[in-house]
């Protein structure tokens, strides 16, 4: 095998073999509190989201690339293109969405109890999976130019195709080439703008604390507080995750709309670095949060038991 090929089947069935794991465990355990304690904490409803289309994007994006590293071709016809291609690009979608609604909600959460920011609170945290759902069908509309994927099967495209893995998507000339691509990294931009204005007030609101969390530590106000605080950090580093991929990515993306042939390898550089997010998130998000850290370490915990035990029953026989 050519060792570019080699380096990228490496570095694909790295993020498929984290990636799956990690966000099948979040979901688990989140759907395991659901059904114990009846409810799910707003926060934890879009981090189950996330880890949803986070799957998506490895199923529909990661796995396929990976295969076609290893020498696979011909995988897929016309009609899975379609399919594959409108899933990841409405997954993607959906992860960049729910990443920002997260450091949205806990910019809010945050906030001084004023009247307007206690009103705030107390609607997006009702109605999270509302807005949710909103976000979701609003994604579903804005990809038609998916059902323009065809099968790679030597067939002539224009200079202003899209080659993705086993699918090539035409757009036939310069105009609807430069409008897709733009209208698509404005929506990027846009919400990648809202988690970065809420993460930096998040900041601001974290260092204004520090200089008053040593007069609040013993009060119960000042525990749920700096839970809250918490929190706001493991916001903040998802954020710093995906702004620095997502920036990597659509430099490379910009990059592109300025040429009228855009190679295979650099696009699958993009989707590599597009699709990073959906294996690094879930690794931020178990360690950051008090819950699943504590499930992920009883886990191996037991493993641990069971396997010293399975040990010592070897040695008594």
């Amino acid at each position: 095998m050519h060792p570019l090929l080699l380096l990228k089947a490496i570095g694909f069935f790295l993020l498929v073999v984290i990636g799956i794991p990690g966000n099948m465990f979040i979901l688990i355990q989140f759907t395991f509190i659901k059904i114990i304690e009846k409810k799910l904490l707003p926060t934890n409803t879009i981090l189950t989201v996330l880890a949803t289309a986070n799957l998506l994007v490895i199923f529909s994006r990661i796995i396929p690339q990976s295969l076609y590293a290893i020498g696979i071709e011909d995988l897929l016809d016309n009609t899975e293109c379609k399919l594959v291609i409108y899933t990841y690009r409405v997954s993607r979608a959906m992860s960049i969405c729910t990443t920002s609604l997260l450091s949205c909600h806990q910019c809010i959460l945050i906030a001084p109890s004023t009247k307007v920011w206690t009103y705030l609170k107390q609607k997006v945290s009702q109605n999270v999976m509302t807005i949710i759902i909103i976000l979701c069908f609003i994604n579903l509309s804005m990809y038609p130019y998916s059902f323009l994927a065809l099968a790679r099967k030597n067939i002539t495209t224009s200079p202003y195709a899209l080659h993705l893995v086993y699918c090539d998507v035409d757009f036939l000339n310069y105009t609807a080439y430069i409008i897709n691509g733009s209208i698509y990294t404005l929506r990027d931009f846009i919400f990648v703008g809202l988690m970065a204005l809420a993460s930096i007030y998040i900041v601001f609101t974290l260092l204004r604390h520090e200089k008053t969390v040593k007069g609040i530590r013993s009060s119960n106000r000042g525990q749920k507080r700096s839970t809250e605080y918490k929190a706001s950090r493991a916001v903040i580093l998802l954020v710093a995750l995906y702004v620095v991929l997502f920036g990597l990515d659509n430099s490379m993306w910009i990059y592109t709309l300025t040429l009228s042939n855009v190679s295979s390898d650099m696009n699958d550089i993009r989707i590599f670095l597009a699709s990073s997010y959906a294996t690094l998130s879930p690794i931020v998000i178990i360690i950051t949060n008090p819950k699943l850290k504590h499930s992920w370490k009883n886990s191996f915990r037991k493993q641990s038991f069971h396997g010293d035990a399975g040990l010592v029953f070897s040695i008594s026989k």
